[in-house]
């Protein structure tokens, strides 16, 4: 991932149970997940994911592209040449030639060349190519390829985004969220919401913490949760603990431990130390699952071992016997393994 401008973070509060208490450190009080900075170029897809603009679906039959499809199934020398071919038949074929840029920018398949991506990606938004604007944009704001101009990198992006891009929208949604101006507000969210209808995880998350601050849109739990759960099903590990968190409280949401409990259990197991620490504390409680101590031990020192203490944990799993303490210790050290 290329180096990431921080412009927003949140932090959560320990798990709470009804009546609902305030858990946020900053106001107006979201209870997000993890420390879960939006950043630019976080977690966005290439340009030729499934879940880009102009890219087709993973589905797709990859005969009818020879070029795509071998991209798509990591043949990327295979990618190259075909792409080639493609320009070799029509020199203005933008998608072939956003390809190749996107080859040489990730060193795929051929020696990572910034410059040579840069090249590339300008011959492609030449010919109207959205994806390769978007490119450029990141390029530009990180210098990659070109002197560092981030007044570039914005124009790029906004070109992008007009036409629907999602990554550009997106990252172009965390400058606006900087801007000092009123406008700069409204155009964040509508910025954040087209990348999050085009599934953007990163922006899906984005606009839960919106509609949870209230923060350029009216506050809405319920709208909150919904932007929650659909980034933590495309794999936002942020959301899906502040949706665990949601169905736990029954906030904006049905209240369901339970469910609760599986989202934190699947985060856990992706390495949160924040999840692994809830799911202790379930498992302490008996909330959403059954009352397991060396399940609540094995998870408390997993999360300590990030840095996440709980001397409430700690204390609650004292009583273990020698045998239940070890039994713990190896689940703990599995359980580190898997997370690396």
């Amino acid at each position: 991932m290329l180096s990431a401008c921080a412009i927003l973070a949140f932090d959560v509060g320990g798990l709470r149970a009804a009546p609902k208490q305030p858990t946020a450190k900053e106001p107006p009080a979201p209870a997000t997940a993890k420390p879960n900075p939006l950043d630019l170029k976080r977690e966005l897809p290439s340009p030729y994911s499934a879940n880009a603009e102009g890219a087709r679906p993973a589905t797709a039959n990859p005969d009818a592209d020879a070029a795509y499809g071998a991209y798509q199934r990591g043949r990327y020398v295979t990618a190259f040449r075909e792409a080639t071919k493609r320009i070799e038949a029509n020199p203005k074929d933008a998608a072939a030639m956003t390809l190749l840029g996107e080859l040489y920018n990730q060193g795929l398949g051929v020696k990572q060349d910034p410059k040579r991506a840069h090249e590339w990606y300008r011959l492609a938004a030449a010919q109207n190519d959205a994806n390769a604007m978007a490119s450029l944009g990141l390029m530009a704001m990180d210098g990659r390829g070109q002197p560092k101009d981030e007044k570039a990198g914005r124009a790029w992006l906004e070109q992008a985004a007009r036409k629907g891009q999602p990554s550009a929208s997106y990252n172009l949604a965390l400058i606006q969220l900087a801007g000092s101006k009123p406008e700069d507000l409204a155009a964040a969210v509508a910025n954040f919401r087209t990348a999050a209808e085009a599934e953007v995880p990163a922006a899906q998350y984005a606009l839960g913490v919106l509609y949870l601050q209230g923060k350029g849109v009216p506050r809405d739990t319920t709208q909150a949760a919904q932007w929650f759960r659909r980034a933590a099903d495309n794999g936002d590990l942020g959301a899906e603990v502040e949706f665990a968190i949601r169905l736990f409280n029954g906030d904006g949401v049905p209240k369901d431990e339970a469910r609760a409990a599986r989202y934190f259990l699947h985060a856990a197991q992706r390495g949160n130390a924040i999840a692994q620490n809830r799911i202790a504390k379930l498992y302490v409680a008996g909330r959403g699952v059954s009352k397991n101590l060396v399940e609540a031990a094995a998870w408390n020192l997993a999360a300590a071992s990030q840095g996440r203490a709980d001397a409430g944990l700690d204390q609650a799993t004292a009583g273990l016997n020698p045998d239940e303490r070890r039994r713990a210790e190896a689940l703990a050290a599995d359980r580190a393994n898997l997370s690396q």
